[in-house]
């Protein structure tokens, strides 16, 4: 009798630990969305800066807030690597199969996605852009049903539509006339974007069971910096323009707190996997979108619609319901 008491406060004391280390991942979790939502606004901010205004081609500005953001992101993760003893693991990751799959895996999250991520910012609109690009579970999660085999439920597929919907309203109406006239140009790089990042999850799942995750985002960050500057800038002219950015205090500057955001978002974002799982983490990331709003509001004077906002959470609603069981946002148990 004594001993089944002994077991059951034991029982109830780990269920408690858990249940407290899960509240803590949707924190960071949230954090994650938040810090994500705040860099791509600085982004925003940053493309209207000096030299980024005048570049030979419409492209290049973006293209090289890429490679910018990109590299300070690595750094901030490089440094916490090194901080927290995992420079041997950097460089033994390098040298394994897992660690190209990350690679693979970088070039369609970086290069491909990040460069329609900026693109959309700069003829859309951050917010705009964000709402969008938060397609990326739905992506993901089609990817994953045809690649790896994974359901999609009834209420996943709910959570699509909505998505769809959501979209929709984002992108019928841009904004004021002239204000952005290749608008749904960068509506189509954010659709991108979304397609990027959901191709990316689905190749990084083989990588990361074998790589550990701080190493893997670094790994990441590194190989989208690195090929965008090489594969990408020199074909928009785009070299000449990334020197300049670099001596304009007014970019380096707001694009280097991008980036350190952009870093950690990823960071959090890993970490919240491990601590409260996949769904709960990339349901409460995708606020990044309503983030995007509240920071585009108390930072810039981009306006702020009805239909944007509208979109936006549809978006998240729908996204919550493709990637998780809304009951275990409230109930950690279930």
């Amino acid at each position: 009798m004594g001993n089944a008491v002994v077991t059951t406060t034991i029982r109830a004391a780990k269920e408690k630990q858990e249940l407290s280390f899960a509240q803590k991942g949707l924190f960071v979790a949230m954090v994650s969305g938040l810090l994500w939502g705040l860099a791509g606004v600085l982004l925003g901010i940053g493309l209207t800066k000096g030299p980024m205004t005048l570049g030979k081609t419409i492209f290049a500005a973006p293209l090289v807030g890429v490679v910018l953001h990109d590299f300070f992101a690595a750094v901030s993760v490089f440094c916490y690597n090194c901080g927290t003893g995992r420079f041997k693991e950097i460089l033994r990751s390098l040298r394994t199969k897992m660690g190209l799959i990350v690679c693979v895996a970088a070039l369609f999250g970086g290069p491909l996605a990040m460069s329609g991520y900026l693109l959309g910012i700069e003829f859309a609109g951050a917010t705009y852009a964000m709402g969008i690009s938060a397609l990326y579970p739905v992506v993901g999660a089609i990817m994953a049903q045809i690649f790896l085999k994974e359901k999609i439920t009834r209420q996943a597929w709910i959570g699509i539509m909505l998505c769809v919907v959501g979209a929709a309203v984002i992108s019928y109406i841009p904004p004021e006339a002239g204000t952005k006239p290749h608008f749904y140009l960068g509506i189509g790089l954010a659709l991108l974007a979304a397609f990027g990042w959901g191709i990316e999850g689905v190749i990084a799942t083989f990588g990361m069971d074998m790589v550990d995750s701080n190493v893997a985002i670094l790994i990441r960050q590194t190989t989208s910096c690195l090929t965008t500057f090489v594969l990408v800038l020199p074909f928009v002219s785009g070299i000449p323009l990334l020197f300049e950015a670099i001596r304009s205090p007014a970019v380096i500057g707001v694009i280097a707190l991008a980036g350190m955001a952009g870093g950690f978002s990823y960071l959090y974002w890993y970490k919240a996997y491990s601590m409260c799982g996949v769904g709960r983490t990339m349901a409460l990331n995708i606020t990044y979108v309503l983030w995007g709003v509240v920071f585009t509001f108390l930072l810039s004077d981009a306006a702020i619609t009805t239909a944007l906002v509208a979109g936006a959470v549809l978006i998240t609603i729908g996204a919550i319901l493709v990637v998780a069981n809304p009951k275990d946002l409230i109930n950690l148990r279930g």
